[in-house]
């Protein structure tokens, strides 16, 4: 088996990607992570550029890795000054780590029109860089920026570089394909290239502007790269970077002859990518492969009574291996299968009677603008329902809500509800900071002395949108709330004329399925991202 080293540039490279910002405590639960995955290398900042990436570097020293090896990135030395002397080349031994990564210039258009310097100074910054972290620091990584481009414009000069850097003392160099532009042909060639010049293994670094990063890091690896650089999710600037969940897949999973990640970790993938997307406060990609939320979902009835029979029909691998799961879609593109299979996920049984009233009803309310696809909490209380198993545990007689204030901040909006438990008649009246917020606050003091587990519920999303616009005022709009408590996320959906009457019957629906989940205990719901598609 042949090793492939991942080396994970979230933090730093990813960091990069508009919209993305982690803070001190971000970056070290994410190594922590990213360490439990088993990947490594975990580049973690430049320790010159900010205090919070100096902070990062002193506190990681306390973490308990038991695999990664935290890295610290830098650049060569400034022209015109020793290494030694280099504020820069200070800070990475400073750093205190293990590992270092310094990046060079190996296209000449950069070292003389960005950096300004000649060719020659520039082959020397190189050396000299590298020679010094390789006399003070375990071990070197040296990241040959912009190389694609500057091997296919000048190759002689890109490999004059790289040749230097491997005889200052780096560990690794790696070519770094950093405009995103370059064919998977075209890297397979250059890394086959620098193979026959160099003995120090090759690494990869791939960015995404061609749509090409992970089918350009597998040529690599295929031609001879030994590791490969990339960030959870694909993070990173402009179209990002390699997404190494798919790299880490398709090393795992297509290629026999790799070996990828710590043994046993493959499975953690999915909770990874999940966990980075939370912490980096970004929506998830439900068709991300391997690891979104629609990557082994099925829709289409067809598609449903082939995979029932055998997975790998519509599968190209099981999900369990990546941490992810199958799903099946209700939709009015589904047939018999996907109802039966829904509840047999729910121990809704199979009555065919049952399963055509059900599929009829999903396709009328589909039509209506509902979609249940990220509402399965109401699906199936709408299955309950027409099964004649549901007995509601309180009955919704009225609500009003009304807006006192100019628009500005400080407003209050308030909720009156009125409902019946058993022969109970409550009347409550709740404030919050929307109508929304108001109606759940009503609607807890109606019900929470009647029914105390409702105290572990809450609201986690909330979305709307608008069915048909072109209606404009008049427009149907379809509200999906996500709710939870200490065991479950569910979703739950509305659609009327008015986002309130909508808020309202999806808030009805969270709150009748956490009280007849509790009271029956089923299997729980899916958790999927409640995104109004």
């Amino acid at each position: 088996m042949t090793r492939i080293a991942i080396y994970d540039t979230t933090l730093r490279d990813g960091s990069q990607g508009e919209g993305v910002n982690f803070s001190l405590q971000d970056k070290l639960h994410v190594t922590a992570k990213l360490d439990e995955l088993g990947v490594d290398y975990v580049e973690g900042g430049y320790p010159l550029s900010n205090p919070k990436d100096a902070a990062y570097f002193r506190a990681v020293r306390d973490l308990p890795l038991e695999r990664a090896r935290v890295v610290a990135f830098g650049m060569t030395r400034r022209r015109d000054i020793s290494a030694e002397d280099d504020i820069g080349m200070r800070a990475l031994v400073g750093a205190g780590t293990s590992v270092v990564t310094v990046v060079g210039k190996t296209w000449d258009l950069h070292a003389r029109e960005i950096l300004g310097v000649s060719l020659e100074e520039n082959v020397r910054m190189i050396g000299d860089s590298v020679a010094f972290l390789a006399a003070n620091v375990a071990e070197v990584i040296y990241d040959a920026e912009h190389f694609f481009d500057g091997y296919r414009r000048n190759p002689d000069y890109a490999l004059e570089t790289i040749r230097k850097a491997a005889e200052s003392g780096a560990a690794w160099i790696v070519l770094c394909d950093t405009n995103g532009g370059t064919l998977p042909e075209q890297v397979a060639e250059a890394v086959a290239a620098v193979a026959r010049e160099v003995d120090v293994p090759l690494g990869i670094h791939t960015h995404n502007d061609g749509e090409l990063a992970v089918a350009n890091a597998l040529a690599a690896v295929r031609s001879g790269a030994r590791q490969v650089q990339g960030t959870i999710n694909g993070l990173g600037e402009r179209c990002g970077n390699a997404d190494l969940c798919g790299v880490i897949a398709n090393l795992a999973l297509k290629y026999p002859g790799y070996q990828v990640l710590a043994p046993g970790r493959l499975a953690r993938l999915t909770e990874v990518s999940r966990y980075v997307d939370e912490t980096a406060n970004m929506i998830p990609r439900p068709g991300q492969p391997f690891v979104g939320s629609s990557a082994f979902a099925h829709k289409g009835g067809m598609h449903v009574h082939a995979v029932r029979k055998l997975a790998s029909s519509y599968e190209h691998i099981d999900p369990a291996e990546v941490g992810n799961e199958r799903r099946i879609l209700v939709s009015e593109l589904s047939g018999k299968s996907n109802i039966a299979e829904k509840l047999d996920e729910y121990d809704l049984g199979r009555d065919e009677a049952l399963l055509a009233r059900v599929l009829e009803r999903v396709q009328d309310l589909e039509n209506e603008g509902y979609q249940f696809e990220a509402a399965e909490a109401s699906f199936v209380m709408l299955v309950e329902k027409l099964a004649d198993r549901h007995r509601l545990a309180f009955d919704p007689l009225g609500f009003r809500v009304s807006f006192a204030g100019n628009g500005e901040a400080g407003s209050l909006t308030e909720a009156t509800v009125k409902l019946k438990v058993g022969e109970a008649v409550e009347h409550t009246v709740g404030e919050g900071d929307g109508p929304v917020d108001a109606l759940d606050s009503a609607l807890r003091k109606a019900l929470e002395s009647h029914f105390p587990a409702l105290k572990s519920m809450h609201l986690v999303d909330y979305k709307v949108r608008v069915i048909n616009a072109r209606a404009g005022t008049a427009a149907k709009v379809r509200v999906v709330i996500e709710s939870a408590d200490h065991d479950d996320v569910w979703g739950t959906i509305g659609v009327s004329e008015n986002v309130i009457q909508a808020s309202w019957l999806a808030l009805l629906d969270a709150f009748e399925y956490k009280l007849a989940k509790d009271a029956r205990q089923p299997r729980p719901a899916r958790t999927e991202p409640a995104t109004a598609s």
